[in-house]
């Protein structure tokens, strides 16, 4: 993440936690100095049909008269579809510009929204986008914890770091990396400590889990780096289940926002211990950028 001339990316639908979303991506690009898109993908399978009953047997003429309205029908949908997301982005993009971004950029597209972010990726240095969506805003209640439908896909098609937020905005004070001392968090401590996303945050280091005769090694190693790079970091190793030990860490510690590392890509991996990304996005209330 050490390109300037890379963007951050959010991922936002017409739902009212893009707000949240558009307000930490604006966080995200005021630290990093860093231009951000604003992204509305619209899928290409439209849910909700006219609800006209076209059954039974019609001639010609008028099958080809019905084929021509109903074509005209989805042109129009999409012509609306397309005019209320850029009304909704120009929003956006005047609230990530008032919250201090340093530029706002907007695009709509078509099409599978992990797909697209893939496509979009050699261009990003952070990915921004809400734990629930509209879909989940319609099926669950309000304050469910349920991750979004898109959540898993979306972080496992993609490699860059995605940040990944709950409702409502609150400007990041004390920073917790849930650290296991893999090359996927190791690579987080440099990243951490070549960015200035966090620059000026204290950062607390807390590795749960299994005792580990190599673990106070692993710790210091990260500690030390965030150190010399000018951090103030608060080192802790902690028995117990890792997602119990870190939800009930980022509570005693008032924490506004977790690092972690994201899914393994192994489907053997995740078939033989499960998934504890998913497990630990579930437990985190706040805030969670995924390390990749």
């Amino acid at each position: 993440m050490n390109k300037q001339d890379r963007k951050v990316l959010a991922c936002v639908d017409q739902s009212h936690f893009a707000d949240t979303v558009a307000d930490y991506a604006a966080w995200a690009a005021r630290r990093m100095d860093a231009p951000l898109e604003l992204l509305h993908v619209i899928d290409r399978h439209l849910e909700q049909g006219s609800g006209d009953d076209h059954s039974g047997a019609i001639g010609f003429n008028a099958q080809e008269h019905l084929l021509h309205s109903l074509s005209d029908k989805d042109a129009a949908l999409a012509r609306s579809k397309r005019e209320q997301g850029r009304i909704f982005l120009n929003h956006l993009r005047e609230r990530a510009l008032a919250a201090g971004a340093p530029s706002a950029d907007m695009r709509q597209r078509h099409g599978a929204l992990d797909d697209t972010l893939a496509e979009q990726e050699d261009n990003v240095r952070l990915f921004v986008f809400g734990r629930r969506g509209a879909s989940a805003a319609k099926t669950r209640p309000e304050g469910s914890n349920t991750l979004g439908r898109n959540v898993e896909r979306v972080v496992r098609a993609i490699h860059k770091p995605i940040l990944t937020v709950t409702e409502g905005f609150k400007e990041p004070e004390r920073v917790m990396l849930a650290y296991d001392g893999s090359a996927v968090t190791r690579k987080g401590v440099d990243m951490i400590a070549g960015s200035p996303l966090f620059k000026g945050l204290p950062i607390h280091i807390v590795m749960a889990g299994k005792d580990s005769a190599d673990a106070p090694k692993q710790v210091a190693w990260a500690k030390d780096t965030l150190t010399a790079a000018g951090f103030e970091v608060v080192a802790d190793i902690l028995s117990g289940d890792p997602e119990a030990v870190i939800a009930r860490e980022i509570k005693a510690r008032d924490i506004d926002m977790l690092l972690m590392g994201a899914y393994a890509h192994s489907p053997l991996r995740a078939l033989l211990f499960g998934s504890k990304t998913t497990d630990l996005l579930r437990a985190a209330t706040i805030p969670t950028l995924l390390l990749r």
